[in-house]
């Protein structure tokens, strides 16, 4: 047993059974050593349509840029009274806190804030639901991120069985009208889904699991959920179709490479707000590629 075992006894799991593309497969998350079927299938799981990660020299100059182009959109919230307000859900390691992490790099944090919100309290669970989240919301002149936000309602918490199915059917039924009122505010609203491949998912906790510098990211939820994919796709999808509208549709990222996802989830917030000095050349075109609408990864 190795002493990351030992400090850790709560990540230790058995191996575990997978049916991935019609293959069976087993999986010990314990084992240092990744298995072939994950090293050879990462990046294109999902149909992610790149072989290889964006060279790092390319990636960090478009990045650097766009970022300049939110400290611009910054100026311009706080000139102007508007607010944003950005939703980043996602399978777990699809990489939602970095890319919050790149956005809000260069940004003034006392009006670009994020949300990561612990379990609700005793308290919290005898209120409305959503509103310990709209506690959060932006105020005149801020930028705020949702790490996970009240769609836990829609996929986590029936997979894990912290919620009723009532319950569910009650949030995918009553969340479009509430982010009516949130677009009829006149906040900005955004609402990613990042989507990642299995196999990747399962290279992503691998790392975190026998890396001493990531394994706080991994947890028994972790654990439990590696054998619920199927569960989750049927939960996203549901969502995807209940809960995508005109006035708060879904933008999904394919984030087998966190490095374009980044960029694309920047490049989208930047081109549909209006703030001075907006330099479209710069800021480039979408890569449909890996950005599409909610309603499209259902099935896949």
């Amino acid at each position: 047993m190795s002493k990351a075992d030992l400090a850790h006894p709560e990540l230790n799991a058995d191996p575990i059974k997978l049916t991935i593309d019609g293959e069976e497969r087993v999986f010990d998350i314990n084992d240092p050593k990744l298995p072939d079927w994950i090293k050879d299938n990462d990046m294109a799981s999902g149909g992610y349509p790149y072989a290889d990660k964006m060279d790092k020299d390319d990636y960090e100059d478009r990045l650097e840029r766009l970022q300049i182009e939110l400290v611009k959109l910054q100026y311009w919230l706080q000139a102007s009274g508007h607010r944003v307000l950005s939703l980043f859900e996602g399978r777990d390691a699809a990489g939602k806190g970095g890319t919050i992490f790149v956005i809000r790099q260069y940004m003034n944090p006392r009006v670009a804030r994020n949300v990561a919100l612990p379990k609700p309290t005793e308290v919290e669970r005898g209120q409305w639901y959503y509103q310990r989240y709209i506690e959060h919301f932006p105020t005149a002149g801020e930028f705020v991120t949702f790490d996970r936000s009240w769609y836990n309602r829609a996929v986590v918490e029936p997979v894990m069985g912290f919620c009723t199915p009532a319950q569910t059917e009650k949030f995918l039924g009553e969340t479009p009208s509430f982010e009516r009122m949130i677009v009829n505010e006149g906040i900005h609203f955004f609402k990613f889904w990042l989507n990642i491949g299995q196999e990747m998912q399962l290279k992503r906790f691998h790392d975190r699991r026998h890396d001493p510098l990531k394994i706080w990211k991994f947890s028994p939820i972790d654990i439990a959920g590696m054998g619920l994919w199927d569960d989750y796709t049927r939960r996203r999808d549901m969502m995807m179709k209940r809960t995508h509208t005109a006035h708060a549709p879904w933008t999904v990222l394919k984030t087998n490479d966190k490095r374009r996802a980044r960029l694309a989830a920047i490049r989208h917030i930047l081109s549909s707000l209006p703030y001075d000095g907006r330099d479209d050349a710069l800021i480039g075109d979408q890569d449909d590629k890996i950005v599409c609408a909610g309603p499209q990864i259902i099935g896949s």
